[in-house]
């Protein structure tokens, strides 16, 4: 892994946070409630800021290489954990599948978006 990966996975979190914010904004308006629009966007902005913040992670000499590595699978692991299931559940009815079933996933997915900016501080510290 590179910063070069880092950068051009965050550029691609980026780029699909504002498609399906956009989506949701205009495509689901009239398939979902209002409440479950909100749902979904709280996933796009929470995979935009984590997409901005590996961006950044990707361009500063400011944090280890190895810690960028760690720091970069809990941010694309919690962004699809935390922001993919909060897509499935705010969609939930235009599917299939059940995503509540899977529902567990969400705070697991917070939970690793959190162990990333702790490793970040922790980095900081160290420095």
């Amino acid at each position: 892994m590179t910063n070069k990966t880092l950068l051009i996975t965050a550029s691609f979190l980026g780029l699909i946070s504002i498609i399906l914010g956009a989506f949701g904004a205009h495509g689901l308006k009239s398939l979902i409630s209002i409440e479950s629009i909100q749902t979904f966007e709280i996933g796009v902005k929470y995979q935009m800021y984590h997409a901005l913040l590996l961006l950044f992670v990707g361009g500063t000499p400011l944090i280890p290489f190895k810690a960028k590595k760690i720091i970069f699978y809990f941010i694309v692991l919690g962004v699809l954990f935390f922001s993919g299931s909060i897509y499935g559940l705010a969609t939930n009815d235009l599917s299939g599948f059940d995503f509540k079933s899977i529902a567990f996933i969400t705070p697991i997915g917070g939970l690793l978006l959190i162990l990333a900016w702790l490793t970040i501080a922790i980095s900081f510290i160290k420095k």
